[in-house]
């Protein structure tokens, strides 16, 4: 049985909001959490970007959720805080939180004022992050003289179990690479065929423990409004790495999301506004291989302009946001189908 998770942006909306949304899908029979963690919003149409460490705690603490993070240690995030940081959420909630662990974007690493690295080489550091980090978590003491410098690091708070450290992957080679030291992985929606081919290179070079799919969604009322919303909110996003992983603000993203075609933007999106063809559509790529989906639907915590306001009489029974309208609705027409799809 393939698991549903809610995927909370943080570049789109408020942490509160998003707290109340995931509080929700907890309620409305999702299986667990996720979240980003960047330091800028992908656009500037976007508008938030919330500390992802001090919201995890507030939704560990109210719900009973198991919750991921996806991080980027080595440049932004020294690695023995990112060991500390996982290290007391997996002691207080044991069992429940997992980190992925990935090179990075320049979008949110420049903020240190260091270059940013060529890919080879932010992907040799972060193999040696991720050695620090699983030393720490292991109770050592660890000194470290390479791309990153550690001296003398401990971990004086130490889970019972410890937190798993996935491997995030948009490409066959990442996926592959990650087997070497990954306890799991996670990718986003692309092409079927393209993620059978990272799947099998992942389970193909030895690669253990259990493979994610994060989906972006963008669902509305018509396809129209569908596809208006996921350009509004991903059409930078939607060009993709090597592009993506190089430019170093919302600004620039903004400059290229004109540029970006209606057919690639819902190749990176599912554009959709029937909820029944939705749900087949998730449940073709669940279908592929994943143990887990996280659907992340591409809206603001901000009801359209064009919405009615609902009668005082009414207000206890509607959504407060379109993000929980979303909520709603893979309630009742998405879960139960994911939930009967064989990975």
């Amino acid at each position: 049985m393939v698991r549903v998770g809610f995927h909370n942006s943080h570049e789109q909306v408020h942490p509160s909001a998003l707290l109340a949304a995931t509080q929700l899908a907890e309620q409305r029979g999702f299986d667990a959490a996720m979240c980003s963690d960047h330091w800028a919003p992908w656009q500037s149409t976007q508008g938030h970007s919330g500390f992802a460490w001090t919201w995890l705690g507030s939704a560990l603490a109210t719900t009973r959720l198991p919750f991921g993070v996806v991080n980027a240690p080595g440049q932004r995030y020294h690695p023995a805080i990112v060991a500390q940081a996982a290290a007391t959420l997996a002691a207080m909630y044991p069992g429940r939180f997992w980190v992925a662990l990935g090179s990075g974007e320049n979008m949110n690493e420049h903020i240190t004022g260091d270059g940013w690295l060529p890919k080879p080489v932010r992907d040799a550091r972060l193999v040696e992050c991720v050695e620090i980090i699983r030393a720490l978590l292991d109770g050592e003491e660890v000194t470290h003289d390479g791309l990153v410098k550690v001296d003398r690091a401990k971990l004086w708070t130490l889970p019972e179990v410890k937190p798993l450290l996935i491997g995030p992957a948009v490409s066959v080679a990442t996926a592959r690479n990650h087997a070497r030291w990954a306890d799991g992985l996670v990718t986003v929606n692309q092409p079927k065929d393209k993620l059978r081919q990272l799947v099998d290179a992942y389970r193909d070079a030895g690669g253990r423990g259990e493979i994610s799919l994060q989906v972006h969604v963008s669902f509305a009322p018509t396809d129209a409004d569908a596809l208006r919303l996921a350009r509004e909110q991903w059409a930078g996003n939607a060009i993709g790495p090597p592009v993506a992983w190089d430019l170093d603000t919302p600004e620039a993203f903004d400059q290229i999301a004109d540029k970006v075609s209606d057919d690639l933007l819902r190749g990176s999106v599912l554009v959709e506004h029937d909820p029944q063809r939705l749900a087949d559509r998730l449940v073709e790529l669940a279908e592929v291989g994943f143990d887990a989906v996280y659907l992340h639907q591409i809206a603001t915590d901000v009801v359209p302009s064009d919405d009615k306001h609902p009668d005082a009489a009414d207000t206890a029974t509607q959504p407060s946001s379109s993000l929980e309208a979303f909520v709603d609705m893979a309630a009742e027409h998405v879960l139960p189908a994911l939930k009967e799809a064989h990975a």
